[in-house]
């Protein structure tokens, strides 16, 4: 036995280890919000409506939610490297056909393989958490990975917002692809499952063998014998819904239409929305995990944000800085969905961790899946004709429409969580 093996590895490895699954997961999320801030241009090049445009910002969601049940087995079966690594290298050819795309089905094309590919980062990055962290280091890795993404939101705003108006939207996305291919070659050269293959004492000792005791299907039936299981996927689905709907597609025209803001500063506050939601996760989760208790938190965050939401739909013509708290306070609020991926662990036997956690994130990005192209639809049917420069002009009373939907499935999340049972931050056998 290597001397090495009486240790645990050092912070500054175990965080580079990690930081790079952070950093197919910050690619993935400026991906995901980067049509936010291209609207016009998307909608002028492919000639679509925004119900097109929801859709087309939707691929990415339809093929990601797919992917998070078989990407949750893997993990647990094959470990995260190959995942990690093979999910940037399909990331960068999606990128490229995105932004070479001659027409509306290539570009969808490369949306729902990016979607699909980088599918693998989050619950990647849980995987070396638990093997490379201290148990109780775990909700803060989780809610500091979220911090990592939202980064790659901002990227996705007012600088990338600045870049399409210099060069154009697709040198862009080009370049960002290229950008994609290093970071696979990084994940593929750097990466280690666990600590022992590089001479260190594992957090995790439980390998794969234990997790082949179920074949797939009955892995999937025993996590879903569990009642959080089934409640923690339905409620992420409103908090995420809400402000990647907002955020990741329509908020910037709702901001430019009927609050008279330029889109780079549209675009600003979306990010500033974002970066509280990422400062929100580490916080609420290093919260969660100091008191031991996970519902408190979730519950009065959900509340908070039910409150944020209703004000910012159906109070039109707010005061500009009430209405920029508001999304700030929203934005902060939703970072307690974070504490979700601690309480599904702890609430399931922790040779199926990986698989609970694929199956969790499925349920999140569920809610922009179908939220994004829900209020493109409504905002279609509620439009009066009116256009801007070739782009569709919409009511509030369209938004407050569209965005009802979100609200609707926010209120019911947060009542979900009163039936959920508390784990008291402890792992179940």
């Amino acid at each position: 036995m290597s001397v090495n093996q009486k240790h645990y590895p050092p912070p500054r490895l175990a965080w580079a280890m990690w930081g790079l699954g952070a950093a197919l997961y910050l690619i993935g999320f400026y991906q995901r919000v980067a049509p936010a801030v291209m609207t016009g241009e998307l909608m002028k090049d492919f000639a679509i409506s925004a119900a097109g445009l929801g859709n087309l910002s939707a691929f990415y969601f339809y093929s990601y939610v797919a992917m998070q049940t078989p990407t949750g087995i893997l993990a647990d079966r094959l470990g995260p490297r190959r995942l990690l690594g093979t999910g940037a290298l399909v990331a960068g050819i999606g990128g490229l056909v995105f932004g070479l795309a001659p027409t509306m089905a290539w570009a969808s094309l490369g949306r729902l393989l990016i979607g699909g590919s980088v599918a693998v980062a989050f619950v990647g990055m849980l995987k070396l958490a638990s093997h490379w962290f201290a148990p109780r280091q775990f909700a803060l890795a989780t809610g500091l990975a979220l911090f990592c993404g939202i980064i790659g939101a901002v990227f996705a705003g007012v600088p990338l917002r600045l870049l399409v108006n210099a060069v154009g939207w697709r040198p862009v996305m080009t370049i960002s692809a290229l950008v994609t291919l290093v970071v696979a070659a990084a994940i593929w050269w750097f990466v280690r499952d666990d600590p022992t293959e590089k001479g260190y004492q594992s957090y995790n000792p439980i390998m794969n063998e234990e997790v082949r005791r179920y074949s797939i299907l009955a892995g999937i039936k025993k996590i879903f014998r569990y009642r959080n299981t089934w409640l923690l996927c339905l409620i992420p689905g409103g908090v995420v819904g809400c402000i990647l709907t907002f955020s990741g597609l329509w908020g910037v025209p709702f901001l430019t239409t009927h609050y008279g803001l330029p889109p780079a500063r549209a675009a600003a506050l979306n990010s500033a929305m974002l970066v509280a939601w990422a400062v929100g996760g580490p916080v609420f989760g290093g919260l969660s995990d100091r008191i031991g208790l996970r519902k408190p938190l979730y519950v009065i965050c959900n509340i908070a944000l039910v409150g944020a939401w209703a004000t910012i739909i159906f109070v039109p013509s707010l005061p500009l800085p009430l209405l920029t708290g508001l999304l700030l306070f929203a934005g902060l609020a939703s970072g307690g969905m974070i504490i979700g991926f601690a309480f599904i662990k702890e609430s399931v036997p922790p040779d199926l961790g990986g698989t609970a956690s694929g199956i969790l994130n499925m349920g999140v990005m569920t809610g922009p899946m179908i939220m994004q192209p829900a209020v493109g639809l409504i905002l279609d049917l509620q439009w009066h004709g009116k256009m801007l420069n070739g782009i569709k002009i919409y009511s509030f009373d369209a938004y407050r429409l569209g965005f009802s939907l979100m609200l609707a499935w926010a209120v019911l999340s947060a009542v979900l969580i009163l039936f959920t049972k508390e784990t008291y931050c402890q792992q179940k056998m």
